[in-house]
C-alpha cells in the first residue's frame, strides 16, 4: 500500500486544518460500508438530494442529525415479532449508521420517507457577509473627513 504524507502541503497553509483532518480520515478509513445503498443527486446550482434505500424501516426507526458539518443517518430496526419463521430473509433489517461530511454552509432542509426511500433535501445557504458585493466607483477625489482632533488644534493655533 502506498502511503501519502500531506505535511509538506500544509506547512504554509493556515486555516486548512479541517481539510487535513478529512484527508487523514479518508486515508485511514476502513473499507466503506455498502449498506444501505444511496444516491447523491445535484438538483440545482445550490441544491442536492440524498436518497437512501431503507426498506423495512419506518419514520420512527430513522434518526437524521446534523452536527459540526456532519450529516448522520441512523436506522434502528423494529423488533421482529415472535413466532415468525422465515424461509428466506432477503430484506435487511439490521441497524445502520451512515455519515456524510457536508461542505460549509450546506444545510438539511427536510427529510421524507416514501416507498422505502429516504430523501434528504440539502441546500447551500451562503451568509450575506460572505457574498461578494460590488463597490461603486465614482469620478473625482473621495471626500475625506478630517479627524476632530486636528480641527481643534487648528482652531487653537488660529486663536493664538
Amino acid at each position: 500500500m502506498t502511503t501519502l504524507d500531506f505535511s509538506p502541503l500544509f506547512r504554509t497553509a493556515i486555516g486548512f486544518d479541517r481539510l487535513a483532518r478529512m484527508l487523514e480520515t479518508a486515508r485511514t478509513a476502513p473499507d466503506a460500508q455498502s449498506y444501505p445503498p444511496y444516491n447523491i443527486e445535484k438538483t440545482g446550482d445550490d441544491t442536492y438530494v440524498l436518497t437512501m434505500a431503507v426498506a423495512g424501516f419506518g419514520p420512527s426507526d430513522i434518526e437524521v442529525v446534523v452536527r459540526d458539518n456532519t450529516l448522520t443517518v441512523a436506522g434502528r430496526a423494529s423488533q421482529v415479532e415472535e413466532g415468525r419463521a422465515f424461509l428466506h430473509r432477503g430484506i435487511a433489517g439490521r441497524a445502520f449508521e451512515r455519515r456524510f461530511v457536508l461542505a460549509d454552509h450546506l444545510v438539511a432542509e427536510g427529510a421524507s420517507l416514501e416507498n422505502g426511500l429516504l430523501q434528504l433535501s440539502l441546500r447551500r445557504v451562503v451568509p450575506e457577509a460572505l457574498k461578494p458585493r460590488r463597490i461603486a466607483v465614482q469620478a473625482g477625489r473621495p471626500a475625506v473627513e478630517q479627524p476632530a482632533i486636528a480641527n481643534e488644534q487648528g482652531e487653537q493655533s488660529q486663536a493664538a
